[in-house]
């Protein structure tokens, strides 16, 4: 077959590129609210701020953090706006006017109010009927609107709300001069189409012009990047997510795996430095002791790991047989997985780097060794970059024939 492009992954984007056109999708991160929710979650002031700096050399558009949880995250708000940051820094509060009094205090310019509208939020958590609801939503952006401010509205469990409600509420917030809608899922109840079916149904009704829509997916069944990727191909312009994807419950989408997903499938526009993500991934690590997930996809440590003796084979030819991003590109590092299943090429590299012969007889011998062990995995070995540019070269592993 010959592939009408050097880059392997040629045919994959022309099948995508039947689906949506390119366009620039932004990034809001809220690891210092959504992020903060999850059981055991817990930053200082002096980690917020480090964590906000490296937010914003990533190269995220908008950090959400709520300054209305406690003086401390009150004093870190004011502190993360001092600095300058290029992303917006948007304080989120509930539609609630003390609320937003105490967001006035730390000179934010942007505020993101809430407030859940579909029938169970109202009558179980809120016990305000759905006009109640509409006349606190218009008062309290009012008063933020007041203060000439910029103002973003979510419409909480608006994959739960009555259709007619939803719109009602959202063509409010756009007469309301609202910069931004947020069309969240906020049980993770929806499918990729359902969630698209959602965003535009918002989107073909009101002025996008004055309003741009949010999307904010959880994470319960697994759909979350899924749906908000759906979200806005319907229209919708910003996920929100968190570094690893932590918070309320199973999180929202990861930081790292929406950014991949946004600069190589989406092909969004957004200079982002991708190699950083592995070192934001560790600092959340080293500030909460949560572990990240060995099979996390981007950041974990077998992300870029091989063992199979097929894949190792394929891998020690050309990696991009198996991978769509270096991983340096990541900030991560492939591994080779040595054992039962290395196979004859998997135990001719390991031979060669152990500067022993690599004869079809010794590679098979050694495969056939390692298999009869039974002892599994037998050696896990990082590739530096000399080792590297020996696959890339070609130098080492091939089996030399008799």
């Amino acid at each position: 077959m010959i592939l009408k492009s050097d880059d392997p992954n040629y045919y994959a984007h022309q099948y995508n590129n039947v689906v949506h056109e390119k366009k620039k999708i932004k990034i809001l991160d809220s690891t210092l609210r959504e992020g903060e929710q999850h059981p055991g979650v817990s930053f200082t002031i002096k980690q917020r701020i480090q964590i906000a700096w490296m937010l914003d050399s990533f190269g995220v558009d908008q950090i959400e953090i709520s300054p209305v949880v406690s003086s401390d995250h009150l004093e870190a708000t004011k502190t993360i706006i001092k600095q300058g940051l290029k992303a917006d820094i948007v304080a989120h509060v509930r539609a609630i006017k003390s609320d937003v009094d105490i967001a006035l205090k730390t000179n934010s310019t942007w505020i993101a109010t809430y407030m859940g509208i579909s029938d169970i939020h109202l009558s179980a958590k809120l016990k305000i009927s759905k006009e109640e609801a509409k006349s606190r939503a218009i008062e309290v952006v009012e008063y933020i609107k007041s203060h000439g401010l910029k103002c973003r509205f979510t419409m909480e469990d608006a994959s739960r709300t009555e259709p007619s409600f939803l719109l009602e509420m959202c063509n409010e917030m756009n007469r309301l001069g609202v910069e931004r809608i947020s069309i969240p899922d906020t049980v993770g109840i929806m499918r990729p189409n359902g969630m698209y079916n959602l965003v535009k149904m918002v989107y073909d009704k009101i002025d996008t012009s004055k309003s741009s829509l949010d999307v904010h997916c959880h994470n319960d069944v697994g759909l979350a990047l899924a749906n908000a990727l759906s979200g806005c191909e319907a229209g919708a312009d910003q996920i929100h997510t968190t570094i690893d994807g932590f918070g309320e419950r199973t999180g929202i989408p990861s930081l790292a795996e929406t950014s991949i997903a946004l600069t190589l499938i989406y092909g969004s526009d957004n200079n982002l430095r991708l190699h950083m993500l592995k070192d934001l991934s560790k600092t959340i690590s080293q500030y909460t002791s949560l572990e990240i997930p060995e099979s996390k996809p981007i950041v974990g440590d077998s992300a870029y790991k091989h063992k199979a003796g097929t894949h190792l084979a394929a891998i020690l030819r050309n990696p991009s047989a198996y991978e769509i991003i270096e991983p340096r590109l990541v900030g991560n590092r492939r591994k080779i997985v040595f054992g039962e299943l290395a196979g004859k090429n998997g135990a001719a590299y390991l031979l060669s780097l152990l500067g022993l012969g690599t004869s079809i007889r010794e590679a098979e011998n050694l495969a056939k060794g390692l298999k009869e062990l039974r002892m599994g995995d037998v050696l896990e070995l990082y590739l530096d970059e000399k080792l590297e540019r020996k696959i890339l070269n070609e130098e080492t592993f091939n089996v030399k024939k008799e």
